[in-house]
């Protein structure tokens, strides 16, 4: 028997790496005799270099760059097993968790590091790069990332903006000019799992800004920086980012990715599927095993372990998925792909306590799952 388990994280619990572990174990338990392929996933956010290093027997490269205000940091990218793809989180150089409370501002906040991280990799040899943009303590648009590659933003005194997305109403022209000619033929592909566009009440400002520490005015004066940012670069640059979708991920680097690298905006999930060779992986399997930490009728809509059952449901291998929770609406997944999904939880239990024991949950839970898998294929005496 050949199970496939491919988990994302249990976000404050398990990494995707851990999680996989935990339910081969668990499989492991069930069946000894299993020969048991561990993949762990992600959707484009937090720990998709983890998973796709570990996914492909890829290699870690740390780089000193510029934090979210301005405090040099050093910062990790991946290159995948290929030793031509390398992921990117934008997290790890312009994160909200390099901040504590008190420190987030979205009028100062910039993305150049992650601009810092994406020409490293690009140095250490990628010739392709998928950026996973979530986790952002952002809402610059991408300008910082814009002049980290040699784009020059420049206000009507001819001078350099300053850091954030509080000067964009500023800028008053966009040079080209010395864009870093490593860029040149790079493919960039941005992980993506939102359609927020730039500006507007779905837009980066005001569904985001909150979160990094934006109040209602600055809300405002945030979204019409950006909608004059994106006026400019329409102007200058010939690329429209307004209003697509997805533009307004990570307080607009998604926009900006798109106007100053090329960088093409995908689903987080089929990025992973593709990068880790996933369809390869499950043909010929006799389950696969994924999960994540919650599951409910938002899952439907392309997270993880939909994602990795729709694949798997095309290719006629039987998916369970195992969740953290179990939230409203979540039989809505048996439509696309799941086959049957279980909680961790295996008695009343506080969230405090499934976090901090859910290794040894998702184990007993993953054991359980193919117990029962394995009675269904049983021939009657």
């Amino acid at each position: 028997m050949r199970i496939v388990v491919a988990p994302d994280k249990f976000k404050g619990s398990l990494t995707a790496i851990e999680a996989a572990r935990a339910i081969a174990k668990g499989a492991r338990g069930a069946c000894p005799e299993a020969e048991i392929e561990t993949i762990p996933m992600a959707d484009g956010g937090e720990g998709i270099v983890d998973a796709l290093v570990e996914a492909t027997s890829g290699t870690y490269h740390s780089e000193r760059v510029t934090g979210p205000l301005g405090t040099p940091i050093t910062a990790r990218f991946g290159m995948l097993g290929d030793g031509q793809t390398a992921v990117v989180e934008m997290a790890a150089a312009s994160g909200l968790v390099l901040l504590k409370s008190e420190e987030r501002n979205p009028l100062r906040a910039s993305t150049r590091g992650t601009g810092e991280l994406i020409l490293a990799a690009i140095q250490a040899g990628a010739r392709r790069l998928i950026v996973g943009i979530g986790g952002s303590a952002t809402n610059d648009g991408g300008a910082g990332l814009a002049q980290a590659l040699g784009y020059q933003l420049l206000n009507a005194r001819g001078e350099h903006l300053e850091p954030g997305g509080g000067s964009l109403d500023e800028l008053d022209r966009i040079d080209p000019s010395q864009r870093d000619p490593l860029l040149e033929g790079v493919e960039i592909s941005v992980a993506c799992d939102v359609d927020n566009p730039l500006c507007g009440p779905t837009g980066a400002s005001a569904v985001y800004g909150p979160q990094k520490g934006a109040d209602r005015s600055m809300v405002e004066r945030l979204d019409r920086n950006l909608e004059h940012f994106a006026k400019v670069i329409e102007r200058d640059l010939s690329v429209s980012i307004r209003d697509l979708p997805g533009s307004g991920a990570a307080g607009g680097l998604g926009g900006g990715l798109v106007a100053f690298a090329s960088g093409r905006i995908e689903r987080g999930i089929h990025l992973v599927i593709k990068a880790v060779g996933l369809e390869a992986r499950l043909l010929g399997a006799d389950l696969c095993l994924t999960g994540e930490g919650a599951l409910d009728a938002s899952s439907a809509f392309g997270k993880t372990a939909v994602g990795v059952g729709r694949l798997a449901r095309s290719l006629n291998c039987p998916t369970i998925a195992l969740a953290g929770s179990l939230g409203d609406g979540v039989a809505k997944v048996l439509d696309e792909g799941i086959d049957a999904y279980f909680s961790i939880c295996n008695t009343p239990m506080s969230l405090q306590d499934a976090m901090s024991n859910g290794a040894e949950l998702l184990e007993a839970v993953a054991e359980q799952a193919v117990r029962g898998f394995l009675a269904g294929r049983r021939s009657p005496s």
